[in-house]
């Protein structure tokens, strides 16, 4: 037979069957992503006291104690178990990731732990901490100039390398399973059964990919709970407006001073039918929330955290004013430590012309008394 003949023979439509199931390698690298799953899903949730909070109580699921420091530890996780499972990773695929750095951290660690190479895309305004954290795991990172850059940048890289781009912004709430499978919306119900509310009134969560929101949205209604979600977004950032519009195509050309949270534009993560309210918080409100709760839980937390803190404050406060009593919960969703050259630095809150000063008085007489009295509104929709 000739060699065009060869070539044009038809296919056999009986061929073997396969000598094994499947790579031994994906095998392997499931069984190392559910052991870390094992060790460290869960998280605690603390019950600060806050005096002049009578008949409201407040929880915060610390999620900083993951072993990569924030709440993206679990996103991270799924995110490379879903590549795996639909046959787009495998023995020495490069992972890409656009990331401002703390889903990019955590990639990095489940990287590392399978012993892939792992390329982060990100903007050069994004904390050295956090970079010198991807470096440690053994990634690499690529800096752009623009935020906006980081998706088709992220894309060629993988292009060019072969890889795969882990793509959170589309694919967070995709990869987590929302039914349960100790997502974080079980895990804090599950965790709230012996509270004294068991069942939130509200829970109050930032934007990020959108993924978290989405997850904790639908499991709401899958368990067909009274509990509603409040999303809280930052100072440039475009989920507010599209909440408010319906428009996914709004677009915000200014970046995000509150790294992690807050996107040029509409992520495909971002689910708006299973928010209930939403609020945008300025940039100082956040940050001066973020470090009354850091001195009143003992450690600093992160800019986000600072977001979640001040929408769970201002939620109480429409509770008090209307004589309703409940619990409420939000996260915690990474460590102070990753902010020390730009939160917790006076230079660059001057230079960033953020005064604190209304913020932190406001809250800390909110505290105390349960009044809450605000310097501007924030937006709300």
């Amino acid at each position: 037979m000739t060699e065009h003949q060869q070539q044009k023979a038809p296919a056999d439509p009986f061929p073997p069957l396969p000598d094994r199931v499947r790579d031994d390698w994906q095998r392997r690298a499931i069984r190392i992503l559910q052991g870390d799953a094992r060790r460290s899903a869960d998280t605690h949730l603390i019950n600060p006291s806050f005096p002049g909070l009578d008949g409201i109580s407040i929880y915060l699921k610390d999620e900083s104690t993951h072993p990569t420091g924030s709440l993206k530890h679990r996103l991270a996780r799924s995110l490379v178990l879903y590549g795996i499972c639909n046959g787009r990773i495998g023995r020495g695929t490069t992972l890409v990731e656009a990331s401002s750095g703390s889903t990019a951290v955590s990639e990095a660690y489940f990287a590392d732990l399978l012993g892939l190479p792992f390329i982060a895309v990100m903007p050069h305004s994004t904390s050295r901490q956090k970079i010198a954290e991807i470096k440690q795991f053994g990634g690499q990172c690529h800096f752009v100039d623009n935020a906006a850059m980081v998706y088709d940048c992220a894309q060629k890289i993988a292009d060019e390398t072969g890889g795969h781009y882990l793509d959170q912004f589309t694919n967070a709430e995709r990869a987590t399973d929302w039914r349960g499978n100790n997502n974080i919306a079980e895990s804090i119900f599950e965790q709230m059964e012996g509270e004294e509310n068991p069942v939130p009134d509200w829970i109050v969560m930032s934007p990020g990919t959108g993924g978290t929101s989405a997850t904790l949205g639908r499991y709401i209604r899958y368990r067909n709970l009274p509990t509603r979600l409040c999303v809280v977004d930052v100072e440039h950032s475009a989920f507010f407006d599209c909440y408010r519009s319906g428009d996914r195509s709004v677009t915000c050309p200014r970046p995000s001073r509150i790294e992690g949270i807050g996107r040029p534009r509409v992520e495909p993560s971002f689910l708006p039918d299973v928010i209930d309210h939403m609020i945008r918080v300025p940039d100082a409100a956040s940050i001066a929330a973020m470090r009354i709760l850091s001195d009143r839980i003992f450690r600093r937390v992160g800019g986000s955290t600072g977001t979640n803190f001040f929408g769970l404050c201002w939620i109480a406060s429409q509770m008090i004013r209307r004589g309703q009593t409940g619990s409420l919960v939000s996260l915690i969703c990474d460590s102070g430590a990753r902010y020390t050259d730009t939160y917790y630095n006076e230079d660059w809150l001057a230079s960033e012309k953020l005064d604190l000063a209304p913020w932190t008085d406001a809250l800390e007489r909110f505290l105390a008394t349960g009044n809450l009295d605000l310097p501007a509104r924030p937006e709300a929709s």
